[in-house]
């Protein structure tokens, strides 16, 4: 019924007023901007604070030194951690200068935060002779050569069966439970369990878990958790044990990753 509906009534693709456009917004802890899709190119970044980022396939949690591309008709969530100041900066597809299908992680370095700043400054309907002009043109040259980031996102599953192990674990981070356990519990060996994982997310489910891992320790970071609590409420037994997992997956310590 939904593609029937689509068809019938098919969504207007109204164009932006810029070709490229930049707008911060402002969001309390915990606010959402629920799921939606563009038919522009989509840029998100945290000016201050942390935001989260879904789709129906991963999700990633950026902090002000990261930035994420959004193809066009991704759908996608956004999750305010803290206060967050956010900005999104659209781009009409014509003027893409790159060829990015999926989701991907930029580093947000200062010179491409200052470009959007220029550009947010200068509303939705920016003279061709101004400066946010110019920043907009500037920009879309720096978001091609900025560097991709490792960071991939947390995938998620597809199965039923795989989708309810991730659902606990991400409600408790720091529990150890072993796929043994859910093997019992879900009528499936722990082996075809592991090969599903692994064929549905990319990761092993050890990986997976220490993914999910780095995504809550951001969070709780930002939020002024003590990293001895942090390395504590995930299971790890000290600190240290935690930064060189942190380090493994992210490629900084805790608190390199999270600054600006």
């Amino acid at each position: 019924m939904k593609e029937f509906l689509l068809k019938r009534y098919p969504t207007t693709q109204l164009p932006l007023s810029r070709s490229v456009l930049a707008h911060v917004t402002h969001h309390r802890h915990g606010e959402r901007i629920a799921w939606h899709q563009h038919h522009h190119g989509q840029l998100v970044l945290a000016i201050r604070g942390v935001v989260r980022v879904l789709t129906p396939q991963r999700t990633w949690t950026l902090p002000q030194s990261r930035a994420l591309w959004l193809p066009s008709d991704i759908d996608h969530e956004l999750h305010a951690i803290g206060g967050l100041e956010l900005c999104n900066v659209s781009i009409e597809p014509a003027v893409f200068e790159w060829h990015w299908d999926e989701p991907l992680a930029l580093s947000a370095s200062p010179l491409l935060r200052e470009l959007v700043l220029n550009l947010s400054a200068g509303g939705p309907n920016y003279l061709p002779s101004s400066q946010a002009a110019l920043s907009a043109s500037l920009l879309v040259k720096v978001i091609a050569e900025t560097a991709t980031m490792p960071e991939s996102g947390v995938p998620l599953p597809g199965d039923p069966r795989l989708v309810t192990i991730c659902e606990h674990m991400m409600n408790d981070p720091g529990g150890d439970t072993s796929l043994d356990f859910w093997a019992a519990r879900l009528g499936a060996s722990s082996r075809t369990l592991a090969r599903r994982f692994k064929e549905e997310t990319g990761m092993t489910f050890g990986l997976w878990r220490q993914h999910m891992r780095v995504d809550e320790a951001i969070t709780r970071l930002t939020l002024g958790h003590p990293l001895s609590r942090v390395a504590s409420d995930l299971g790890y037994s000290s600190a240290s044990a935690f930064i060189v997992m942190f380090r493994q997956i992210t490629g900084s310590p805790p608190q390199k990753y999270l600054a600006t």
